[in-house]
Formats: structure tokens, C-alpha cells, sequence
């Protein structure tokens, strides 16, 4: 005959196996999501890095022009420090007479992910002087502050 106290420490060293294993799953869920948002955190680093790449790419063709571009400078190679690892390509592609460039920047990494974006780009009169701009009246700051302290919310 048993008696209910061995039935009890019996139980209790099923409960701590049990308890045991459930710990052990859970722990094995929270570094597999630690990994996996680690992983995310990387591939969003690479993606927000590309970005800013692709945008000074485009930057440089909008503002000195497609044809001078592609004249002065490489449209494909290794981005300057502090990314030599990074590789990028620029394709020029003119359109009809008056129409807008075809413009497709590209970065690599050094593990191999593509990121490219492509946009239109208006021809630049290379014969035209530069704008120069300039406020069509000039600034009284002196004025302004004037004005800013008359008002009851300034």
C-alpha cells in the first residue's frame, strides 16, 4: 500500500520536468527571435545604406546633368570610403530630342544584395550660364523681429 505522501513527491518531480521542458522551448523561441531580428536589424542597415547611396548617385546626375556625368565622372566601380566594399553602376539612357534621360542607379554589397532605383532626368543646357538666385526683396531682419515681438503669440 502506498501511502498519499510518495504520490505527492512523485507529482512534483513530473511537475519540475514538465515545468523544465516548457522552459526549455521557450528559451529555444527567444533566441530563435533574437536571431532572426538581429538578421532584420543587418538587412535594414544595408537597405537604409543603399538608400543613401542610391540617393547621392541620383543627386550627383541631377545636378550636373546626365551628358556631363557621364562624361566627368565613372559610372561604375567602388563607392569612395568609408563603403570601398560597396560597388555601383549608373546607366544613362537619352531619350527623343526635348524627352527626359533614363536614369538607373545600382549598389552592390559585399554580400551580393542588389539595390537599384531608376528615374527620369531633364537634359541640362550646358551652354545656358548658371541660375543665380537671389530674393526678390531683400531681408530686414530687424523688421521681422519687430513684427514677431508685436504679436500677442510671438
Amino acid at each position: 500500500m502506498v501511502t498519499p505522501r510518495v504520490h505527492r513527491r512523485g507529482f512534483a518531480l513530473v511537475d519540475a520536468i514538465i515545468g523544465g521542458a516548457l522552459l526549455a522551448l521557450a528559451l529555444t523561441g527567444v533566441v530563435t527571435l533574437s536571431q532572426r531580428s538581429l538578421a532584420m536589424l543587418q538587412r535594414g542597415e544595408r537597405e537604409a545604406i543603399a538608400a543613401a547611396m542610391l540617393d547621392e548617385l541620383l543627386s550627383q546626375v541631377v545636378t550636373e546633368g546626365p551628358n556631363a556625368f557621364s562624361r566627368t565622372r565613372e559610372t561604375s566601380g567602388r563607392m569612395a570610403a568609408p563603403w570601398p566594399e560597396w560597388e555601383f553602376a549608373v546607366e544613362i539612357h537619352p531619350g527623343a530630342v526635348g524627352d527626359p534621360y533614363d536614369v538607373l542607379a545600382l549598389v552592390r554589397d559585399e554580400a551580393g544584395g542588389e539595390y537599384r532605383c531608376a528615374t527620369r532626368v531633364a537634359p541640362h543646357d550646358e551652354q545656358a550660364p548658371p541660375v543665380q538666385r537671389a530674393p526678390t526683396e531683400p531681408l530686414d531682419r530687424a523688421a521681422r523681429q519687430e513684427q514677431k515681438e508685436a504679436t500677442p503669440n510671438g
